[in-house]
């Protein structure tokens, strides 16, 4: 892990809490609305969501430098707010920027509190900010602060909402995505007739579903044995409990494209799922698993033990560029089959306004080939529009 030079040492003086929520439309068409959908009210894919919160930190040091990071959040924003405010973002207060000395001492001191939950999403929008701090001390961009020689762009896939398993709407929305230079599709949908209507419309594109824990065990084995002739890259958090590793590992074991890793608890439990042969990709949460020093984590272990790291990532704020600064680390990966992996997951929604330039790449700053360029601006790269904070906010909180 790089290290801040003692040279520049430097300690937290404040940290701002900043809540946002901004108008997007999924695009559906007026038939989709008399289905019954099959995802609750709290999952964000669901037609009930038609604004997207994003809670991010703003951490200012004594020297003047600024630091960005975001926390998972949609609904449980609340709960995040509150542990920002009450637990962690005093804990962090006057210490020092180092990472490895004020993280660790707070993984320490939140230990009792569990190993994911809103706690540690706070935790996580810390640590993506004294990276970003980090990386501006040494100056260089974050992924040239992590791996010299990383890549200036990355390759985007379009993460799509949820269309009431309606093969006709997931067929339209999968062509829009194409028309707009995506070349791979995730899905969140969990019957055959609606995925394969993607199939047919993505053609030998990547497509993968992320069914949210729909399946029993032998549900699950039953859908995968219908869905295996549609070819599937992965399918994500097919079971309930999403890391049931015991269950994973028996379908992982059978169908090879099983993944998860989002709503694994921790670090060491997804490292834990991913040697055990659960996951044949891993997908942590930059905003859940502990920011960038959790993902980094997770990184060496795929690459120990040769699974295919594809961080989750249903964010437009820090956590985006976190994550697309995370996934330009390595060369283009490939599966076994010889297949390019999908790298950077959008959400395939319809902005009226954006807040930073990468906030949807779809609607500018995407070639027709689904290329993302990254910011070259010291550290993460995150320059928010303010007037379009000051728009969306719903409110923020000073720390000092």
């Amino acid at each position: 892990m790089p290290q801040v030079s003692n040279e520049k040492s430097d300690f937290i003086q404040s940290i701002e809490l900043i809540l946002v929520s901004m108008p997007f439309d999924a695009g559906r068409q007026e038939r989709s609305y008399s289905i019954v959908e099959s995802v609750d009210a709290f999952n964000a894919s669901s037609r009930g969501f038609t604004h997207m919160e994003s809670l991010m930190v703003k951490v200012r040091t004594k020297q003047g430098l600024t630091g960005w990071g975001e926390a998972f959040g949609h609904k449980s924003n609340p709960a995040t707010w509150a542990s920002l405010e009450h637990i962690v973002g005093p804990f962090f207060i006057g210490r020092h920027t180092d990472i490895a000395e004020a993280i660790g001492e707070a993984e320490y001191a939140f230990h009792a509190f569990g190993r994911t939950g809103p706690v540690h999403y706070a935790l996580s929008a810390i640590d993506i900010a004294l990276w970003d701090i980090a990386a501006q001390q040494a100056g260089v961009t974050l992924r040239e602060y992590l791996e010299p020689g990383a890549r200036n762009h990355v390759n985007a896939y379009a993460s799509l909402v949820h269309y009431a398993e309606d093969p006709l709407e997931v067929s339209h929305h999968v062509s829009q995505a194409q028309q707009l230079g995506f070349k791979a599709f995730k899905l969140h949908e969990s019957t055959p007739a609606a995925i394969a209507a993607a199939r047919e419309s993505a053609g030998d594109a990547a497509l993968m579903v992320d069914v949210n824990c729909a399946w029993s065990l032998d549900g699950a084995r039953q859908a995968m044995e219908q869905l295996e002739e549609l070819q599937l890259l992965w399918v994500e958090e097919p079971i309930f409990p999403p890391d049931a590793t015991a269950a994973l590992r028996e379908l992982n074991s059978q169908f090879s494209n099983v993944s998860a890793g989002e709503n694994h608890s921790g670090v060491a439990g997804l490292i834990d799922a991913m040697g055990s042969g659960a996951l044949s990709f891993a997908q942590p949460s930059v905003g859940k698993i502990g920011g960038i020093s959790g993902m980094l984590e997770v990184r060496r272990a795929g690459k120990r033990l040769g699974i295919p790291v594809i961080p989750h990532c249903f964010y437009y704020g820090p956590a985006l560029l976190a994550t697309a600064q995370l996934v330009a680390l390595d060369p283009p990966q490939r599966h076994t089959d010889g297949r390019s992996l999908p790298e950077l997951e959008i959400p395939f929604v319809n902005w009226e306004h954006t807040l930073h330039s990468l906030h949807a790449p779809h609607q500018s700053g995407m070639d027709q080939h689904g290329v993302v360029q990254l910011p070259q601006r010291h550290g993460l790269g995150f320059e928010p529009d303010e007037q379009m904070i000051e728009t969306y906010l719903v409110k923020r909180l000073l720390l000092i």
